[in-house]
């Protein structure tokens, strides 16, 4: 651990006291900052992150904790070593039981200092790797919705990449089953914020008597039945990314607050008589247009701009056909190895039938059968025979696909082509009698539009 990149805040009111501990640190090479009084530190705290604070202070006269609370809620995973002068066994009992990491006597040793803040630098580093341990497990229970080279999800893929490095408030639209919430968890874990919380709301779920507690906490005593402080999802998500699902059904008075704590960035907790800053990143998603529901009446125009400032789209699986074999891949190795069984694949027959279903539930209805299909199957090649009938009898029923505004005719065509004969599988002379064109038309068609080669990965 490098010490130039370590930053300690040094507090203590006694200029002399102050400049003594400031040279001791600054010896061992950490970056030192200097307060003489609660206000300054804040100031300080508020503007820059500090990994350890030390506090020398007059035990029978002040009591530290308080301070501790008020930078903790800037920086939840500084580490405090207070230096008390004039201690007693319950003043250090405590400030440890407070949060302190270590309670040293004043005046201080230049060694047990030096030891203090090394074992608290240790103890951070614990922490911030079993964030990391948290994020790897969670990680490797989560299957991946990225597989396959479609255009429509590099374009994702992209996106994320651009804004996880920053704050910025992130609308996430999409059908049921896209993986909203799983490219949001993308996103915070590429972020800053990774080693803080993630916390989802589901906003249907929120009645409006329990949105303001639910989002901002209360303190005891501020209705009936509050008998003890909660924490609100803001305060829980402090320092990490607060996840808003299905923000197009939260109800009106849930929008109405909401918009206060984006505008304002504070909230206050219900029966709180101090206000509280907001640092959280806001990502939203829903399986609605909100525009449309704005124009509508249904949902506030103020907070849509609110949110609507990155927008992610992932696409509906019927979108990404060319990325069914590998999901399927993917979600088979996945479940194989969580559920303790043998590896699997998937026969040719059975993935060509995938790819021409409608897929309503997207991403994850496949992801539900494959999984399915990993614990009951027991050959080691799933054929078409272990797929329920009702699955197989999900299509059949017409045949379609997305035109998107500037394709051309060719590539309509082409597409048109490219569904008929996954469709129709290996029977080439049936897929011509469906496009009514000859058996030799159909073959110079398929040359033409290299459908008798794999398609390149990346091209939709």
């Amino acid at each position: 651990m490098d010490p130039s990149q370590i930053h300690i805040l040094v507090l203590d009111r006694r200029p002399a006291s102050a400049r003594s501990i400031h040279q001791i640190l600054t010896k061992a090479g950490y970056r030192v900052a200097l307060a003489t009084d609660e206000t300054a530190a804040l100031h300080l705290a508020s503007a820059e992150l500090f990994n350890v604070v030390v506090k020398s202070f007059n035990a029978r006269q002040v009591t530290p904790e308080s301070l501790m609370l008020k930078l903790r809620s800037l920086a939840p995973d500084t580490q405090f070593i207070l230096a008390g002068e004039g201690s007693t066994v319950e003043s250090a009992v405590s400030a440890m039981k407070n949060g302190a990491f270590d309670y040293l006597t004043a005046p201080l040793d230049e060694g047990r200092l030096l030891a203090s803040v090394q074992n608290a630098l240790d103890h951070q580093s614990l922490i911030a790797e079993d964030q990391q341990l948290k994020i790897r497990l969670r990680r490797r229970s989560d299957p991946d919705i990225f597989a396959g080279g479609s255009e429509a999800m590099q374009a994702v893929s992209r996106l994320i990449a651009k804004v996880s490095s920053t704050d910025v408030t992130v609308l996430i639209e999409g059908e049921s089953g896209t993986g909203k919430e799983i490219i949001a968890r993308a996103i915070h874990e590429k972020s800053r914020r990774r080693t803080r919380p993630f916390i989802a709301v589901n906003c249907a779920a929120l009645p409006d008597s329990l949105i303001e507690a639910e989002l901002f906490g209360h303190v005891r005593g501020a209705f009936t039945g509050a008998v003890g402080d909660r924490q609100g999802r803001f305060r829980l998500a402090h320092g990490g990314t607060l996840f808003l699902d299905e923000i197009g059904d939260l109800s009106t008075k849930g929008q109405g607050d909401l918009l206060r704590v984006l505008e304002d960035g504070m909230y206050r907790p219900i029966g709180g008589t101090k206000l509280e800053r907001a640092d959280v990143r806001i990502i939203a998603a829903t399986n609605k247009r909100l525009q449309e529901e704005c124009e509508k009446g249904r949902f506030r125009d103020d907070l849509y701009y609110r949110l609507n400032i990155v927008t992610i789209s992932p696409p509906p699986l019927r979108e990404r056909v060319q990325d069914i074999p590998d999901l399927m891949s993917s979600f088979a190795k996945h479940f194989c190895a969580k559920h303790q069984r043998r590896p699997k694949r998937f026969s040719q027959e059975v993935v060509s039938l995938f790819q021409t279903l409608p897929w309503p539930g997207n991403v994850r209805q496949l992801r539900n059968l494959v999984e399915r299909l990993a614990v009951t199957v027991t050959q080691n090649v799933i054929g078409k025979e272990q797929i329920p009938d009702d699955v197989v009898q999900s299509d059949r029923k017409r045949l379609g696909f997305t035109i998107q505004p500037g394709m051309t005719i060719s590539q309509v065509e082409s597409e048109l082509i490219r569904q008929t004969l996954l469709k129709c599988t290996s029977n080439r002379q049936e897929a011509a009698d469906i496009l009514g064109i000859s058996r030799r038309t159909l073959q110079y068609k398929i040359k033409s539009y290299g459908l008798d080669r794999p398609k390149p990965k990346g091209r939709s």
